[in-house]
């Protein structure tokens, strides 16, 4: 038995792309830089140290002293000396005067005054311990220091963009179409 068909044969639309890439190009040329940088001021104040030596007690102990302490010293000692004589003539005179108590006074006061005291020598030129006064005072230095700030000028620099667009175009490849066909049809 014939049966009568249709046959449908399609084909479908090809389309081709064709795609040209975008081109970019982006390039940064360094920014000019111009840097300075002025010294800092420094002032620098130094007060010497102060070293203070005093040998004047060493120089009494060697008997190497100046007139005017040689001056103070003999008047003290005549002071000192017509003290002790007055002393000594009031205490010869009480016992003079009491002769009558006994003892030798005439004798023993001409012997006392004939005799002077026993004479003591050390060695003089050798000065006495920390005789000699020292006193340092330091030095100091004062430093004064002011920072200066750094000149910068910076010119920027814009950076240099070339961009060409990509494209796209489109074509048919293969178009579509559509094939009808009949298969066992009666004629009658």
């Amino acid at each position: 038995m014939r049966i009568p068909q249709i046959r449908l044969e399609s084909t479908f639309m090809k389309i081709g792309l064709n795609i040209e890439k975008p081109v970019q190009k982006i390039e940064q040329p360094p920014a000019i830089l111009k840097i300075e940088q002025p010294p800092a001021i420094l002032e620098i104040e130094t007060i010497p140290g102060k070293l203070t030596i005093d040998q004047t007690k060493a120089r009494e102990d060697m008997d190497l002293k100046s007139i005017f302490k040689r001056v103070e010293e003999f008047a003290q000692n005549g002071y000192q000396d017509w003290l002790k004589g007055l002393e000594r003539r009031a205490r010869q005179g009480t016992e003079l005067m009491k002769i009558e108590n006994g003892g030798n006074p005439i004798a023993d006061q001409a012997k006392e005054n004939s005799e002077g005291t026993p004479k003591q020598f050390n060695i003089g030129w050798i000065p006495s311990y920390f005789s000699v006064k020292i006193q340092y005072d330091p030095a100091k230095v004062n430093i004064d220091v002011k920072p200066q700030k750094p000149k910068i000028e910076a010119e920027i620099r814009k950076p240099i963009h070339e961009y060409t667009p990509g494209k796209v175009s489109t074509e048919i490849l293969q178009r579509n179409s559509l094939k009808i066909d009949f298969v066992n049809l009666f004629q009658e």
